[in-house]
């Protein structure tokens, strides 16, 4: 599974690298392209996570759930896929750094808790109760406020290392 992972991630930096350096003619530095690279399996980690949670949440549903129990479950779920794949793949620890796993797990959690748990249920509530969008698509309507916000508070804080 690994294995294939990584060829398809291969083929998606090949893909990438095509259209931003030869079709649109942009120009990088490693440090940029790398940062870009390490941004979009964040947003790879970031739709499985969604559709985890989401499914979950529906499952929850569609099982007699109130919707806001339905969205902590899905949390809870969601946030231990997010915090493995984060860890494997997208924000590596260095060589020459250190990295507690308990507390980039109890930061990751914190950061989710925040925007996953707290803002996307204040949101779920407004959409649903006050705006009457159905419960189904509330959660991703709120994807476009919580998903740059998680990406920052991983990026800076949850997985920030510390240098040797």
């Amino acid at each position: 599974m690994i294995k294939l992972l990584n060829k398809l991630w291969e083929i998606l930096v090949f893909i990438l690298d095509f259209f931003i350096r030869k079709v649109f003619r942009i120009s990088l530095s490693d440090a940029q392209w790398e940062a870009f690279l390490q941004f979009i399996k964040f947003g790879i980690v970031g739709v499985s996570n969604t559709l985890i949670h989401y499914f979950t949440y529906l499952i929850c549903i569609f099982a007699g759930c109130h919707y806001l129990i339905a969205s902590v479950i899905g949390f809870l779920v969601s946030v231990v896929n997010a915090f493995y794949w984060n860890n494997k793949y997208v924000f590596v620890k260095e060589e020459n750094a250190t990295r507690s796993l308990w507390q980039a797990f109890l930061k990751t959690f914190l950061s989710y808790a925040g925007t996953g748990l707290i803002l996307e249920n204040v949101l779920l509530v407004i959409w649903v109760r006050f705006l009457h969008v159905p419960e189904a698509i509330a959660p991703l309507v709120t994807l476009l406020i919580t998903i740059p916000i998680n990406f920052i508070l991983n990026k800076f804080w949850a997985f920030k290392d510390r240098k040797k």
